[in-house]
């Protein structure tokens, strides 16, 4: 199996020049999707490495339930370095476990406790809730807006509010957020990824929103405005129009030229680039995680007794 067990570890290092190129050259839902691809891909790949050192690690533990020949020293002798790593496997993945738990839990409760609280409130669709307090959010199934908020927007900055907040719905941004929250907690080198999926999530919401208005400056205006009034979402695994992203990159690309709709551009561009680069850093993660489970269990499947 040799040092290849480690590689899936150590290859979402490259989630951020990829994450940088995506989203900057990328159109926003092209970038949103196959960043999220990238990262969830990566994640797995890198607890199933955990878990195959934690087998390894916990097969030499005293008193264990494996069978004896797990822990063998011929098995043991294919894995590099299996007192260090196989030990300290099964904190980690331990700790993964714990994050990933607790932001299942958050987004779980944040989203019931928020529609308990809007039963019996007109709108099947949009929820306006009597509030001085300025914010607006995409829940799943529902738009949350205050009349604080509303009464600080323009008609035409309120039109691009709703547009805004109903894209997040329809394109269901809520499930890329998450996604990508519990990949970043698998591996802390695809924060970047996180990163780059809640600017991209926003900005496939405010092109939406631009042609549904169709006025880019006006949605413009409407992400201005409302960041200075708003104070964001419940949980960060929930959309919402000025809570995520940096919001002068976004004003600034509304005011450009819309981007190109074409999915998949040429590899000899930086877009291109971006999105081969992604590609090739998945398949090498996948392709060696793949290597070192079927390794693993042929050599455990040799050392187990008949």
């Amino acid at each position: 199996m040799g040092v290849f067990v480690f590689l899936p570890l150590v290859l979402p290092l490259t989630a951020w020049p990829v994450a940088r190129l995506a989203e900057g050259r990328l159109h926003p839902r092209t970038a949103t999707r196959l960043l999220t691809a990238v990262a969830v891909v990566m994640a797995l790949c890198s607890t199933l490495c955990l878990a195959l050192l934690m087998v390894v690690g916990t097969a030499q533990l005293p008193g264990n339930p494996l069978p004896d020949g797990w822990s063998d020293p011929e098995v043991r002798a294919a894995v590099p370095h299996d007192d260090i790593a196989g030990r300290a496997a099964i904190p980690t993945l331990g700790v993964v476990a714990v994050l990933c738990g607790r932001t299942l839990h958050r987004h779980r409760r944040v989203t019931r406790l928020a529609r308990r609280a809007l039963t019996g409130l007109p709108g099947r669709e949009v929820a306006v809730l009597p509030d001085r307090t300025p914010y607006a959010y995409a829940l799943p199934d529902r738009i949350v807006v205050t009349t604080a908020l509303l009464d600080g927007l323009a008609p035409g900055e309120r039109r691009a509010l709703f547009a805004h907040e109903r894209a997040h719905v329809t394109a269901r941004h809520h499930r890329y957020l998450l996604a990508v929250h519990l990949a970043a907690h698998a591996n802390p080198f695809l924060r970047p990824l996180r990163t780059a999926v809640a600017y991209t999530a926003e900005r496939w919401a405010d092109e939406t929103a631009a042609r549904s208005v169709g006025d880019r400056r006006t949605v413009a205006r409407a992400i201005g405005r409302a960041a200075l009034l708003s104070r964001g979402t419940p949980a960060p695994t929930l959309a919402a129009l000025a809570a995520t992203g940096p919001v002068p990159r976004r004003v600034a690309a509304l005011l450009g030229p819309a981007p190109s709709a074409r999915g998949w551009p040429s590899a000899t561009t930086g877009a291109g680039l971006a999105v081969w680069g992604a590609a090739a850093g998945t398949l090498v993660s996948a392709m060696s995680s793949a290597n070192s489970a079927v390794t693993l269990f042929l050599i455990l499947h040799a050392a187990t007794p008949l």
